[in-house]
């Protein structure tokens, strides 16, 4: 059994509720193991975001190549970032993104901290307004990933995850994204019990996959960039 957290994010805009506000509704793996994804929507909503990704290229190539430049100037090192990361169904793929930390400072971790030293300078700002995961369109353009979905994790910290965490394996029934319910209720996860936490509300987006849903998710993403919400 699992528990969600019927809040999120408060109408009047103030940003999440606290967790002291939060109401709980229970999941089963029995009401889970029942579910199918809707795959017409899925489909169609596939088509949409490769049509989005072409509009938005004059905005996001430029904005790409002149981060990418940043990045080189900014810290020795590669531009790219690349990790094994678990997607839907549990295939497993490699996730691009801006590096936002030095070479070589790592101390073996996968989960970022506050104000971690790893983080270079101008990693903190890409990382504030989530421009680091702008190279995702290219695993979205791939078909490893959608624009909105559970955030996939790290290949390590997901075998992890499954094991200890019961009905983990459930947030891989749809595709994985660069932006989510959990992502926008809770920004990052930085342990174990974050996981389970944003783990509910995974589920939650699971069981109620619709247009709906994801224009909201969307619009309150808009909201975490320009907040810097969530932000490590």
């Amino acid at each position: 059994m699992y528990m969600h957290p019927t809040s999120g994010f408060r109408t009047s805009g103030e940003g999440p509720a606290p967790p002291s506000s939060v109401s709980f509704v229970q999941f089963t793996d029995e009401q889970l193991r029942r579910f199918a994804p809707p795959e017409r929507y899925l489909r169609r909503r596939r088509a949409a975001e490769l049509v989005l990704i072409a509009a938005s290229a004059p905005l996001t190539v430029p904005l790409l190549l002149l981060t990418a430049l940043a990045v080189r100037i900014d810290s020795p090192g590669p531009v790219f970032f690349f990790q094994e990361r678990v997607g839907m169904d549990g295939r497993r793929f490699t996730m691009v993104k801006f590096r936002s930390m030095k070479i070589g400072s790592g101390d073996g971790s996968l989960l970022t901290g506050v104000c971690d030293r790893r983080v270079t300078r101008l990693g903190r700002f890409l990382r504030a307004y989530h421009l680091d995961e702008l190279p995702q369109l290219w695993n979205v353009l791939r078909g490893e990933m959608s624009l909105i979905g559970p955030r996939p994790e790290p290949a390590a910290l997901a075998d992890v995850f499954e094991r200890d965490i019961p009905l983990y394996h459930y947030r891989r029934v749809v595709p994985c994204g660069i932006t989510g319910w959990g992502q926008v209720n809770l920004g990052y996860a930085a342990d174990i019990e974050g996981t389970r936490t944003r783990l509910s509300y995974d589920l939650h987006y699971v069981l109620n996959l619709s247009p709906w849903l994801d224009l909201k998710i969307l619009y309150l993403t808009i909201f975490a960039v320009l907040t810097r919400y969530g932000a490590r």
